[in-house]
């Protein structure tokens, strides 16, 4: 035993690509299970005027989703969720993989293993993630937060991927009428591309909780309850690992979701004030001023709804695909 603990653990490199391959499957497999879920929570989140009379309460996310399936049918439950794939396969596949790198530099062997050290390799492979892939992401929500209400006068569809990556790349080039705003669209003008992290900062800020306390809970629950000196170094089932990562996703989502909230109301700012480009302490101001300090937990409810089975059946398939690919 006492080998097992002090002998450093040194996966080889396709073994660290295999682990992230997994983790891609994953996440596409997790995404697609709460995809209507994560549509309505995100025109909870974003304050979408059609559907804020259902936010606040539980029987509200199925209102809310209710209505979505009469006007749009099953595809409206899932928009936006295209993208979504486009994004979590190469989020997944790089978190994953970016934390077994960071276990191994970090913890080579289970003797060193901290709660510090697995908050800072989740936090490491949750930004470095989020850093690859966040235009996707910021894509991916205006097309979620399309209905009725919020199309335009000359469009009576819903966006697909093509056409939200033109209405990012276009718009604001109108001359701001905030005089605070003139030298931040210069520069978006100046580099369109950049509009395609609206809201980064406060993401990769909320991302450092939110991934460091996933990956924490779910390095230190298991090492409680799945260790070999605990189960006698037999393979722990997936139901052990849906219960461990369902556990590890609500700890995470409480510890984040303002953060969440902010970056989804700095994602949409381009469709509600096209002209202006929100920072973080406008965001804040108006969440306060309009709805105090439940404006930062709107939503909260259906996020638990959705990320804890998320979670769950995310970290129970990577862990089943590292067996099937012999990780």
């Amino acid at each position: 035993m006492s080998s097992d603990v002090t002998t450093p653990r040194k996966p080889k490199f396709n073994q660290v690509i295999r682990s992230g391959i997994a983790g891609g499957i994953a996440g596409c497999v997790a995404k697609t299970v709460v995809a209507p879920l994560d549509r309505v929570k995100i025109l909870f989140q974003a304050s979408n005027p059609e559907y804020q009379k259902y936010a606040g309460t539980w029987s509200g996310a199925f209102c809310a989703g209710r209505q979505i399936y009469h006007e749009s049918g099953v595809r409206g439950l899932f928009q936006g969720h295209s993208a979504t794939l486009l994004r979590i396969f190469p989020y997944a596949a790089i978190k994953f993989m970016a934390y077994e790198r960071a276990h191994q530099i970090l913890m080579p062997t289970r003797q060193q293993e901290t709660n510090f050290r697995r908050f800072t390799a989740g936090a490491i492979s949750g930004t470095l993630s989020v850093l690859c892939t966040y235009p996707l992401d910021l894509i991916r929500v205006r097309m979620a937060f399309h209905t009725q209400s919020t199309q335009s006068p000359d469009s009576s569809t819903r966006p697909s991927f093509s056409q939200a990556f033109r209405q990012v790349y276009t718009e604001g080039s109108s001359i701001p009428k905030s005089q605070n705003n003139i030298k931040t669209c210069a520069i978006f003008n100046r580099f369109p591309l950049l509009k395609f992290y609206r809201g980064f900062s406060v993401t990769m800020t909320g991302m450092v909780p939110y991934a460091g306390v996933s990956f924490l809970s779910w390095g230190f629950l298991r090492s409680k309850f799945l260790s070999p000196s605990q189960t006698g170094h037999k393979t722990p089932t997936p139901v052990a690992d849906l219960v461990i990562g369902a556990i590890s996703g609500a700890t995470a989502q409480t510890a984040s979701y303002p953060f969440e909230v902010i970056r989804r109301r700095m994602q949409v700012g381009g469709i509600t004030r096209p002209n202006e480009w929100l920072r973080w302490g406008e965001t804040i101001k108006i969440i306060w001023q309009t709805r105090g300090w439940r404006g930062f937990y709107v939503g909260l409810s259906i996020g638990y709804l959705k990320v804890v089975p998320m979670t769950a059946v995310s970290f129970a398939v990577w862990q089943s695909g590292k067996r099937l690919l012999n990780v």
